[in-house]
């Protein structure tokens, strides 16, 4: 598929609910783009019989492929529907990073949490009794949950003084100068290379893929160099695996950044960005990877 970025972001708008991709970035992880590289890595990877029946499950829809329905999740998320108020709390997991042990009971009361989620969707999808619509619907949840629960902030955030967490440093302030265009509300009053008042949750949801400065083509080529393979079923692991190496990755990969005295920075820029932007990279691989091995199990 030859997108152009302005192309790709129209298509996601279309896919959306009316004015919910218009909401501010925090609320979706990897933003429109790591979503899609999710699903585009993921499809090649697909055998010959999930492939039949994805097409068959994702006829009608607008871009009938994985990453055509990548952000349709999100897009619910900015609607006022029964399913977006019962789905809202399973694009994350509040796992503290300083631990990253995961205790269903606190962690994902009554299944509300994107560890439960991707279980419960993955059954959903494997049950030819369902149906096809929860499992069209189950099929559009996975791709995305899947995405979320390997982005790291979607899986971990840190216990405030306070009270509470920080919401996956949604509430972590930073000033940020980048050469990407703001997106969002209030996105026109910014100028790009900044300094953009904005969160450490939407640093790594949108703007670390987006300073790579690609098209989405280019960019899903450059990810597959070195060759990319779903993951064999005994190295899988689970969703609450993943989660737990999601939350891992914050404080091993320095999300959170210190300065050179050991204080907490809230202005960063392009150096913080380029450091970590083949960690973010890894993570949006290793996404469709186990996406493509979940498809292929659950899809014989």
């Amino acid at each position: 598929m030859n997108f152009s970025r302005q192309r790709l972001r129209r298509m996601l708008i279309a896919l959306s609910a009316a004015g919910a991709l218009m909401a501010t970035p925090t609320a979706f992880a990897w933003s429109h783009l790591g979503h899609w590289l999710v699903g585009e890595l993921a499809q090649p990877l697909l055998t010959p019989a999930a492939q039949q029946q994805v097409a068959a499950l994702l006829q009608g829809e607008a871009v009938p492929t994985l990453a055509g329905v990548a952000s349709w999740a999100d897009g619910l998320r900015g609607s006022d529907s029964d399913l977006a108020r019962k789905t809202a709390k399973w694009h994350y997991v509040d796992l503290d990073p300083e631990r990253c042990d995961y205790q269903p009971p606190r962690d994902c009361p009554g299944g509300n949490c994107v560890i439960a989620a991707i279980d419960a969707q993955r059954q959903i999808l494997a049950d030819t009794a369902q149906p096809v619509e929860a499992r069209r619907d189950a099929l559009k949840f996975l791709v995305h949950f899947v995405g979320d629960v390997h982005q790291p902030l979607h899986a971990g955030a840190r216990p405030m003084a306070e009270g509470g967490d920080d919401a996956g440093g949604n509430k972590y302030q930073v000033s940020l100068r980048t050469a990407v265009a703001p997106e969002g509300r209030g996105a026109r009053k910014q100028v790009a290379g900044g300094p953009i008042p904005t969160n450490l949750h939407t640093v790594w949801d949108y703007y670390e893929l987006e300073s790579a400065i690609l098209s989405p083509e280019k960019y899903a080529a450059q990810l597959r160099q070195g060759g990319l393979a779903p993951v064999a079923p005994a190295a899988l692991g689970s969703a609450a695996d993943w989660a737990v190496e999601s939350c891992q990755g914050i404080n091993a990969q320095g999300l959170y950044p210190r300065g050179d005295d050991g204080e907490w920075q809230h202005k960063i820029g392009g150096a913080y960005l380029d450091a970590r932007r083949p960690y973010a990279e890894a993570r949006v691989r290793l996404a469709a990877e186990r996406l493509a091995a979940v498809l292929n199990a659950a899809l014989p």
